[in-house]
């Protein structure tokens, strides 16, 4: 870890505690409104944003290393969205077969609020100039919320409007594909980076070149 921390940093640090701090709160309240309204899709969103606040755990580790530390947190963070999605699916398929009730009305007002909330975070992830890896992320995860967030709004009128559980477990399994995607995405920008770093480095070259000589 470098011995100061330049403004640069400072500020994306700043940005990375607000942006984790806001996830933190909205997945303990889709925790909270998804075992009162009985839905997949509000406790898929939940562990979505438990998954981001701890990426965004490991963006404020790496943020003042090396290139080397924020591919190895980026990589951490893809796979933690893939193993996101594999438990969503499960949880789905077990609905489905025991049978769930959602809520509509309560589905659609906390996809509201977290939607407001995920607006917040994508203005202050827009602030930082020249994001690194780990900041890319943070911006696919935002992205990623709002799509299912507006998922879950569609889902609760259906649920409201059909009576039936099934736009909830659909909505749930589309979340746990689009983290999944998220995810492969991610482990491919940090896989690039570091295939630039081994072979496109020119100090890196040079190191390898003299150490051949």
């Amino acid at each position: 870890m470098s011995a100061s921390i330049q403004p640069k940093d400072a500020r994306q640090r700043r940005i990375l505690w607000i942006v984790l701090l806001l996830n933190a709160a909205i997945a303990v309240a889709f925790f909270i409104t998804g075992a009162f309204g009985d839905s997949t899709s509000l406790i898929a969103n939940g562990l979505d944003n438990t998954s981001d606040a701890f990426v965004y755990a490991l963006s404020l580790f790496a943020l003042s290393r090396s290139a080397r530390w924020k591919r190895i947190a980026a990589t951490v963070s893809g796979s933690v969205l893939i193993l996101f999605a594999i438990g969503i699916l499960f949880d789905a398929g077990r609905r489905y077969l025991e049978g769930s009730e959602p809520l509509g009305p309560v589905m659609i007002v906390m996809a509201l609020i977290a939607a407001a909330v995920n607006l917040v975070c994508v203005v202050l992830l827009r602030r930082i100039s020249d994001p690194d890896v780990n900041v890319r992320a943070a911006n696919i995860f935002t992205m990623n919320d709002f799509l299912a967030n507006a998922g879950i709004i569609i889902a609760g009128m259906l649920v409201a409007w059909l009576g039936t559980n099934w736009p909830d477990l659909a909505v749930g399994v589309a979340v746990a594909v689009v983290a999944a995607w998220g995810g492969i995405e991610i482990l491919k920008d940090a896989h690039g980076e570091h295939h630039e770093a081994v072979h496109d480095d020119p100090v890196g070259q040079k190191t390898r070149q003299r150490t051949r000589d």
